[in-house]
Formats: structure tokens, sequence, C-alpha cells
């Protein structure tokens, strides 16, 4: 069991998740306890979904590209945002790593406007229930890193994964040459 919240730090899939939405993810922790689990959204998984389809009054503050991401496989109907903020006293607002939170997408647009500087939207979650998370990381599923709040709104989330990597120290910053097929290596 961990003894630390991993609130508002990255999940980096390691090699050994080769398939499915977790293959090369960036993971950001939303949410960590011992006793309730954990949940998170991917960070670089962009649908084909645009913002002002889905959710218009947020369209003009969504990040570039401005599509809503595949946040997990969990819920895939449910909305998560995240946002940064100018102001932190948002209500609405929830913090997860620096000006970055999560933002109540049910609140009235208007209220929450002036406070927002940029968004993220996500489709769906990435779950885990009490001590599952730990396992994976223990069994070597998962590094796990601090977040930059750029992560988050990342451009190009396409190469988010191996830039995280290779801004990291040692032996970790390695994998972020790790190629697709090790086969062909």
């Amino acid at each position: 069991m961990l003894e630390t919240s991993l609130k508002g730090r990255l999940l980096i899939a390691t090699p050994a998740i080769s398939d499915g939405i977790f293959d090369h993810s960036v993971v950001l922790v939303i949410e960590h306890d011992n006793t309730a689990g954990a949940f998170g959204v991917v960070l670089n998984r962009p649908s084909t979904t645009d913002v002002e389809g889905a959710l218009p009054e947020w369209a003009r503050y969504a990040a570039s590209p401005p599509v809503v991401f595949v946040g997990g496989p969990v819920s895939p109907e449910a909305a998560i945002c995240l946002a940064r903020v100018a102001n932190a006293e948002a209500d609405g607002w929830v913090p997860v790593v620096g000006t970055v939170g999560a933002l109540d997408l049910s609140r009235d647009p208007e209220v929450l406007v002036p406070s927002v500087d940029t968004v993220r939207l996500f489709a769906g979650y990435s779950g885990w229930t009490t001590g599952q998370l730990e396992d994976e990381i223990e069994s070597g599923a998962w590094f796990v890193v601090d977040a930059d709040e750029a992560d988050v709104f990342a451009d190009e989330p396409d190469t988010l994964w191996q830039r995280v990597l290779r801004r990291q120290r040692g032996r970790l910053k390695l994998f972020a040459t790790y190629p697709d097929d090790p086969t062909t290596n």
C-alpha cells in the first residue's frame, strides 16, 4: 500500500502495457486514497469529437486541439473537465496540480467563465478499486512521475508519452526511445 496520495501525479504506462487504451498512455491522477481507490484521465487520447459539438458553451476555452479526449474506459458517457483558472477560489473548481483542477460542468458556465483560462474535456475516466492501482504499480505496469500543468493541455498529445519520459532522470529517461514494436529493433 502506498503511504501517500498520488493525486496530481502522472501514471506513465510502461512497456508492460502494450495494448488497448493504456498503451503508451499518460494518466493524470485526479483523486487517490488508500480506502476509496483512484481515478484519473488519459491525457493523450484525443477523439474526433469537437468540443464545439459536444459542449459548445466551453468551445472558446478549449485547449488545442479543441476536441474531447478519451479519458478512459469507465463511464464513456461521463464528461470530465480539467481547467486552468486565474482565480484559485473559483466556485465549482477543485485543484489537482498547480492552477489546474477539475471543473464542475453542471455549474452555470456564465458564473465560472470569468475564472477559467482554458479547459480540456474528457469522455469517461480511468478508475481503480482500493489497492488495484498500487498492485499495478508494484507489478511494473506504471511509472509514477510528477505532473506539469502543461501536460494537461499539451497541443501535441501524440508525443506526450515520450516528452514526459524524456524530462525524467536516470534510466526512466531511456524509455522515451522504447520502440512501438520491440521485435523490429
